[in-house]
């Protein structure tokens, strides 16, 4: 899509709302700029630190979920990876 927009005082360009919601930019947001063959806006893309950790925390629960423990000194060196496979495939 080429769109064609006029550039006003001190250089400031209007991106309209169409283009600015089709990508994610609201008011306030950071873009950046890249330089090549020509001019590139790209919005900066934004993470929810909390909702991070949340994932986070609810990954080490499910993990603490699991009914595992720690193999004994020794004890896979009798295991074979192919026996591995082998347990987990459907009958």
């Amino acid at each position: 899509m080429t769109l064609r927009l006029k550039v006003g005082k001190k250089g400031v360009v209007i991106l309209p709302k169409a283009i600015r919601e089709s990508v994610g930019i609201e008011e306030g947001d950071n873009v950046i700029v890249e330089l090549g063959d020509g001019i590139t806006l790209k919005p900066e893309r934004r993470f929810d630190l909390e909702r991070l950790r949340a994932a986070f925390r609810e990954h080490d629960e499910r993990l603490a979920r699991l009914n595992t423990s720690e193999p004994e000194p020794g004890e896979l060196a009798k295991m074979y990876l192919e026996e591995e496979f082998e347990e987990c495939e459907p009958s």
